[in-house]
């Protein structure tokens, strides 16, 4: 491999800032700040949006009424279809 061309892959540490949970992983990721957690200093990196507070990941999401969405369905399509009847009869 080529020196100088990689970038540095270190541990980092990850702060969910909607939660405040941290986790640290090596990434490649550049930073300008850094904290302290168990007496050791990493880059830190501020994420908007984690698996501790995405909707689909917490149980939180909304989902929406299926039976809505067909009822909907059938009722377009029965209109479409009475006038389909009525043109060929």
């Amino acid at each position: 491999m080529k020196e100088g061309i990689h970038p540095e892959y270190r541990e980092v540490a990850f702060v969910d800032v909607q939660t405040g949970s941290q986790f640290i992983i090596r990434s490649t990721v550049q930073t300008r700040e850094t904290i302290e957690i168990d007496g050791k200093v990493y880059p830190l990196f501020k994420c908007d949006v984690t698996s501790e507070s995405h909707p689909f990941y917490t149980g939180a999401q909304t989902r929406i009424v299926e039976t809505g969405r067909v009822e909907k369905f059938r009722q377009r399509f029965a209109r479409t279809e009475g006038t389909r009847a009525r043109k060929q009869g």
